[in-house]
């Protein structure tokens, strides 16, 4: 069958190393990647979607000796790449056509329907479809997920081509350093034979099962780190109520069984921590529209499944505030400012 000659041949990976790096490039924890072994099928990479978090992954497969072309509905965005010597494309389609394996990093799941099926999609090619891989790491609904891996494995094409979804855990600063974590759902030869490609964006890779479960991974993973920072948030208010201050609690959290990421990496408060949205008026970061999406697939997929998820829903309502009051483009974390009406550390 196609299907297995096709992953026959992306399992070749030891069979091709990229051209040599600068030695000044070798030095960075993002390139040493490089002198791994890479396979000859994914030369040529095609990246759509170039927001804060695509760009950042588009120049780290750059950096890792990929040949990438780009495409955007931003052109000033795509200046910046085709003024670095990257090509860019007018279209998704012809992204396909320059590309072995094609990469998507888009907002919402109708934007991904509209650059793949859509009028000069990736699929518009019909059967003269060229990529062997299309990885899609938008955070998506995992029916849509599924949808669209059912529609590409239905390509004729002499080797058919495979989908997996890959969205991404890290934020933009783990995008910029190349740190992400990758949850990837589709064919486990196919996620090996991928591999690479992951690793030269960030630094884990982490195998969900069949087609969807990376999306499912990333809904759930987006609901639980919403309901912590909800929880944190609420309590430092309620510490700062009862004369405790935020830096006192956060040693405590830090070291005691309330110790968790929003505590101890992206602190809400302003004045605990530096180098966090909170830190600089809680601008860039995860916007809080995009955690209200999140919660949105998650109350959809709970409500699908028949599972009551009343934390979910009450962080849904939550979040939806924040962005009713104008605080949609800030990060997640200042719901301790703007719904819990939290102090900053002075």
């Amino acid at each position: 069958m196609a299907i297995t000659r096709s992953v026959r041949s992306l399992l070749s990976l030891s069979k091709y190393k990229p051209t040599s790096l600068p030695s000044s490039l070798q030095s960075s924890p993002i390139h040493r990647f490089s002198s791994s072994n890479v396979s000859s099928q994914f030369e040529s990479v095609g990246f759509v979607g170039l927001g804060n978090m695509g760009s950042r992954m588009a120049n780290n497969l750059i950096k890792a000796g990929y040949k990438v072309s780009v495409h955007d509905i931003n052109h000033n965005v795509m200046k910046t790449f085709s003024d670095k010597g990257v090509p860019t494309k007018e279209t998704p389609l012809e992204v396909a056509e320059a590309s072995d394996v094609v990469i998507t990093m888009l907002p919402s799941s109708s934007h991904v329907l509209d650059v793949y099926m859509g009028p000069n999609g990736l699929l518009d090619g019909g059967n003269l479809l060229r990529p062997k891989i299309l990885i899609d790491s938008s955070t998506i609904d995992p029916q849509t997920s599924r949808k669209l891996s059912m529609t590409v494995s239905k390509c004729n094409h002499w080797e058919t081509p495979v989908m997996l979804d890959a969205p991404v855990s890290g934020g933009i600063l783990a995008a910029e350093a190349g740190t992400l974590t990758f949850m990837v759902g589709g064919s486990e030869d196919i996620y090996l034979a991928s591999k690479p490609l992951f690793l030269s964006m960030g630094k884990n890779t982490i195998y969900c099962g069949g087609s969807g479960n990376g999306s499912a991974a990333k809904i759930c993973n987006n609901l639980a780190m919403a309901v912590s920072m909800l929880g944190v948030s609420e309590a430092f208010v309620l510490g700062q109520s009862l004369g405790i201050s935020a830096s006192t609690l956060t040693k405590i959290f830090n070291s005691s069984s309330a110790r968790c990421w929003s505590s101890d990496s992206y602190n809400p408060v302003p004045g605990v921590m530096e180098g966090v949205p909170s830190s600089r008026n809680y601008d860039g970061g995860f916007a809080s529209k995009l955690m209200a999406k999140d919660l949105d697939l998650a109350a959809a997929s709970a409500k699908e499944v028949g599972l009551k998820g009343p934390l979910t829903s009450h962080a849904q309502e939550i979040f939806r505030k924040l962005c009713e009051d104008g605080h949609e483009t800030k990060d997640f974390s200042c719901v301790f400012r703007h719904y819990y009406s939290g102090m900053d550390e002075l």
